[in-house]
């Protein structure tokens, strides 16, 4: 993934009081480190996790009305905005269009979807004829991944 590429840390999901608060669906761990979304266009005044997610107040934003209107609005930074990895980290958004080949370089298609049901990501790769099937983000099934690939053995390539 290019280093400026945006990637998407929350979702405002509608408006909270009269103040011009927004409710957000959160997709990072945190989003305190973070003083400016879109580009420059919202900069956070203030956030509040909450267990649906988040309450945040931006500077931009002086009322209700302005708040819904903002439903729907996904927050982006830049990916080079992001804290640096650990070796066998990853992001989502830098495996999502990954080539998918399996160990014996078969291609298998493309990464699509990262999903986590509780017992770790689980990712989901989709076939040049359109069927996708999912294997478990584990050393034993995807030994590696770069920017350009990531590698499935074969007993999970089969699905």
């Amino acid at each position: 993934m290019p280093q400026d590429t945006p990637v998407t840390l929350a979702a405002v999901i509608g408006a909270h009081g009269v103040t011009g608060e927004v409710r957000l669906k959160v997709f990072a761990d945190d989003l305190k480190p973070f003083k400016s979304f879109n580009g420059g266009a919202l900069t956070l005044k203030s956030l509040r996790p909450t267990p649906q997610g988040a309450i945040a107040r931006f500077a931009e934003i002086a009322d209700r009305n302005a708040a819904e209107a903002l439903r729907g609005t996904e927050l982006t930074v830049p990916r080079t905005a992001l804290p640096p990895l650990a070796d066998g980290e990853y992001y989502h958004a830098d495996l999502i269009g990954l080539a998918a080949v399996s160990d014996a370089g078969e291609a298998l298609g493309r990464v699509v979807l990262i999903e986590n049901f509780g017992a770790g990501d689980v990712i989901e790769i989709e076939r040049p004829d359109g069927k996708r099937f999912m294997v478990p983000m584990r050393p034993e099934a995807v030994p590696e991944w770069d920017a350009e690939r990531l590698v499935v053995t074969a007993d999970y390539a089969t699905a």
